[in-house]
C-alpha cells in the first residue's frame, strides 16, 4: 500500500471532495437568480430601464450562455475538473467585477451572460462531474452532503445581497462576491481537488486496490465500470437520454420564472417584498432535509421516478401560488416549492452517472446543464410579458401547469439504457 494510500485508507479522501464540491455549488451563487433578483430593481430604478427589458436581457444572456455549455462538458472530459475549478473560479471573480461596474444595457447584457456561463452553468456543472467521479454505489448519500452548498447559498445570497446592497450599494456586493470567490473558493480547489479516486490509489466509494498501488488504466484500458460508459453519441441515440433532458429543462424553466419575479407576483398578491424574501429563504431551508433523503432514496429507486414526483410536486405548487395571499399560504408554497428543489437537485444530477457512467460524464452532463441552462433562459420572460399583458400572472401560472404533465410522461418512460440492446441494433 503507497503511504499516501495509509493516510487516506480510514477517512476516505472523497468526502473532502464532497466539501469542495459543496463549496463550488455555493459560489455558484453569483450566477444564479436568487443572486440576480436582488439587483434587478437596482437597474431599473438607477438607469430606468424597463422590467421587460432587463428581463430580456437575462433570458438572452442566459440562452447563450446554455448553448455555450455543451462545449464546457468537453472541456471538463479533457482537462480535468481541477484545472476548470482553479480557472473558472478566477474568471469568476472577474465577471464579479465586471458586474460592479455595468453602466449601460450592452455591460449588462454581457455581465449577465459571464455570470449565467461561469456560475448557473460551469460552477454547477464542475462539482456534478467530479463527485460523480468519486463515488458510485453511496452517489446518491454524497450528492445529498455536496447539495447542502446549493441550499446555503440559496439562503445566504439574498440575504447578503441586501444587506451590502442597503448598507453601501449594489456594486459593493458584486465586489464582495469577486473577492471572496479569490481568497476561498479558488485556493480550495488548487490545492484539494484530485479529478480521480484512481489519482491517489483509490477507488470510488473508498475501495482499496488489491496492491494499493493506483488503478488509473493505461492506455486503451477502461475504468472499473466500463461496460456502464457510454459515449455522448452512444448516449443520443436512447430514448432515456431525450426523455432526461427534457425533464431537467422544464424545473429550470418554471423556478427561474417564479424566483426572478416572485417579488412582483406576491406584490400582485398584496403580500410584501420581505415575504417574497422570506420564501425564497425559507425555499432553500426545506428543501435541505428533502434533498438529504432523497440522496439514499436513489440508492433504492430508479432515480427516474424520483424525477417524476418532481413534476407531481410541481403541478401543486403552482396551483398554490395562485392563491397565496397571505403570509400562511406563503410558508406552505415556500415549504412544497423547497420539497420540490430537493428532490430535483439529486435526482438530476444523479441520473447522468447512474445511467451512462463516469468516463465521459464530463460531455454528457454538459449537454444536461446546456438544457438547465436554456430552460432557465425562457423562464424569466413569459412571465414577464405575461403580466405587461394581462396585468396578473394567473395566466401564466395556469399555462406552466403543461409542462410538469410533460415532465411525468418522459420521466417514467426514461428506463435505464441497456448498452448491449443498443449494440445489437
Amino acid at each position: 500500500m503507497t503511504e499516501r494510500g495509509k493516510v487516506f485508507q480510514r477517512i476516505y479522501y472523497g468526502w473532502f471532495i464532497v466539501f469542495i464540491g459543496g463549496l463550488g455549488i455555493f459560489f455558484s451563487g453569483p450566477g444564479q437568480t436568487y443572486s440576480n433578483s436582488a439587483f434587478i430593481d437596482q437597474y431599473i430604478q438607477e438607469f430606468g430601464w424597463s422590467r421587460t427589458e432587463v428581463s430580456s436581457l437575462y433570458s438572452t444572456a442566459t440562452l447563450i450562455a446554455g448553448l455555450t455549455m455543451m462545449f464546457v462538458g468537453r472541456f471538463i472530459d479533457r482537462y480535468g475538473q481541477r484545472f476548470m475549478m482553479v480557472t473558472v473560479g478566477t474568471v469568476f471573480a472577474l465577471a464579479c467585477f465586471f458586474n460592479s461596474m455595468v453602466s449601460n444595457m450592452f455591460m449588462l447584457a454581457i455581465g449577465f451572460f459571464l455570470v449565467r456561463l461561469l456560475g448557473q452553468g460551469t460552477m454547477s456543472l464542475i462539482p456534478n462531474t467530479l463527485t460523480a467521479q468519486w463515488f458510485v454505489k453511496k452517489r446518491g448519500r454524497a450528492f445529498s452532503f455536496m447539495t447542502l452548498g446549493s441550499f446555503a447559498s440559496a439562503m445566504l445570497f439574498p440575504i447578503i445581497n441586501t444587506w451590502i446592497i442597503e448598507t453601501w450599494d449594489w456594486q459593493m456586493a458584486w465586489r464582495f462576491w469577486g473577492v471572496a470567490l479569490l481568497i476561498v473558493f479558488v485556493p480550495f480547489a488548487l490545492f484539494g481537488v484530485r479529478n480521480r479516486p484512481e489519482e491517489m490509489g483509490l477507488e470510488p466509494d473508498g475501495s482499496q486496490s488489491d496492491d494499493g498501488e493506483s488503478t488509473e488504466p493505461a492506455a486503451g484500458t477502461v475504468l472499473p465500470e466500463a461496460k456502464e460508459d457510454w459515449t455522448l453519441k452512444e448516449a443520443m441515440r436512447t430514448w432515456a437520454f431525450w426523455g432526461i433532458l427534457i425533464s431537467v429543462g422544464i424545473p429550470a424553466m418554471i423556478n427561474t420564472g417564479i424566483t426572478f419575479h416572485i417579488i412582483s407576483i406576491f406584490d400582485t398578491n398584496g403580500l410584501s417584498p420581505a415575504i417574497a424574501a422570506m420564501v425564497l429563504s425559507l425555499m432553500a431551508f426545506a428543501g435541505i432535509p428533502v434533498s438529504f433523503v432523497s440522496g439514499f432514496i436513489t440508492e433504492r429507486i430508479p432515480t427516474n421516478y424520483l424525477l417524476a414526483s418532481v413534476f407531481f410536486i410541481e403541478i401543486i405548487f403552482l396551483l398554490m401560488l395562485l392563491v397565496t395571499k397571505n403570509v400562511m399560504m406563503a410558508v406552505l408554497f415556500g415549504i412544497v416549492w423547497g420539497a420540490a428543489n430537493g428532490l430535483e437537485r439529486i435526482g438530476m444530477n444523479v441520473i447522468w452517472p447512474d445511467y451512462f457512467g463516469r468516463k465521459y460524464v464530463g460531455s454528457i452532463n454538459g449537454v444536461g446543464m446546456t438544457m438547465v441552462v436554456i430552460g432557465s433562459s425562457l423562464g424569466p420572460l413569459p412571465f414577464g410579458a405575461g403580466f405587461d399583458i394581462f396585468h396578473n400572472y394567473t395566466p401564466v401560472l395556469l399555462a406552466s401547469l403543461a409542462f410538469p404533465v410533460i415532465g411525468i410522461l418522459c420521466a417514467v418512460s426514461a428506463k435505464r439504457p441497456d448498452k448491449a440492446k443498443l449494440n445489437a441494433h
